[in-house]
């Protein structure tokens, strides 16, 4: 006899109505359509295993998102929070240096700066301690 399922989905009408809507119409990510399915065969108390096997996806996932749908409801298993984006090496004082670097003559012996120059300019002058020439890229296009 298997051990029973920790956390068991069991939806209501209005959100079992609600994800067959999303399933059979509609323009959504197909993350969220996996997702939606997943519950609709949860909710007829399918094994983690034979929902996994008819969704073609692991069944970790599965357990997953059971877990989100129960600690969370319907919204927490769909969609996933915003990750929050890790600070910019780079601040207002540090991007300035940047760009006057970058407008200045190339260095001695160059035409022009590359991203790595430019990237190995700013260690030099201890603006930061390490970056990398695809920073110097994104920041010098952002601010352009």
């Amino acid at each position: 006899m298997g051990r029973r399922k920790q956390f068991v989905v069991t939806l209501s009408d209005e959100e079992r109505r609600q994800l067959t809507d999303m399933t059979r119409k509609g323009v959504i990510s197909a993350r969220v359509m996996t997702r939606a399915r997943l519950l609709l065969l949860a909710d007829q108390q399918l094994k983690d295993d034979d929902v996994a096997e008819r969704l073609d996806i692991s069944h970790l996932t599965v357990a997953s998102i059971r877990k989100k749908y129960t600690q969370g409801g319907l919204q927490a298993a769909l969609y996933e929070k915003a990750r929050p984006k890790p600070p910019s090496k780079l601040g207002p004082k540090e991007t300035a240096i940047l760009i006057a670097e970058a407008c200045s003559g190339g260095p001695d012996g160059q035409a022009k700066w590359t991203m790595q120059l430019l990237a190995d300019r700013l260690v030099t002058l201890g603006v930061v301690e390490s970056i990398s020439d695809e920073t110097i890229r994104r920041t010098l296009k952002k601010t352009t």
